[in-house]
């Protein structure tokens, strides 16, 4: 039931709220105070998007359209999983119809591609209140790319 809750999320749900300067501010402020914590030198995109690279992978780079099967494990900045279901399950997903911060990192890997991603509301659910995530969550987020079709 977590798997079909979590699919439909992330194919159909994009944050409704527009994000001022101030607050994508506060949302770097708080990923930047998760990092000093941790040993891992995350870079940070233009769009706020936080990414650390373990593997780039092998092969060609993901593309926007592709379909990829992964692994993943959700958790909040708190360190609460919301969704460890598929650390070992793969799911399939066309890229474009995950959300921004997923849409974004894919394309910094390849098959085989291992990624820690921090992502800001502004890339995830934003103001959404859904299942174990709530409204203006930031996300963090182990992947690995098994296959790419």
């Amino acid at each position: 039931m977590k798997y079909f809750t979590f699919a439909i999320i992330a194919l159909f749900l994009v944050g409704c709220k527009t994000y001022s300067e101030e607050d994508k501010t506060k949302f770097d402020q708080k990923i930047e105070k998760f990092i000093a914590k941790s040993d891992i030198k995350y870079e940070r995109s233009e769009s706020g998007l936080y990414y650390y690279i373990e593997n780039v992978g092998e092969g060609e780079f993901i593309k926007f359209n592709d379909e990829v099967s992964f692994t993943y494990t959700g958790k909040l900045l708190s360190g609460k999983t919301f969704d460890g279901m598929h650390k070992r399950t793969p799911i399939t997903f066309e890229v474009s119809k995950l959300i921004e911060g997923w849409k974004e990192a894919f394309m910094y890997l390849k098959k085989g591609g291992k990624a820690k991603l921090i992502i800001p509301p502004t890339l995830g659910y934003g103001d959404n209140n859904l299942p174990d995530i709530p409204p203006h969550s930031i996300l963090v987020f182990d992947i690995e790319i098994i296959n790419v079709h």
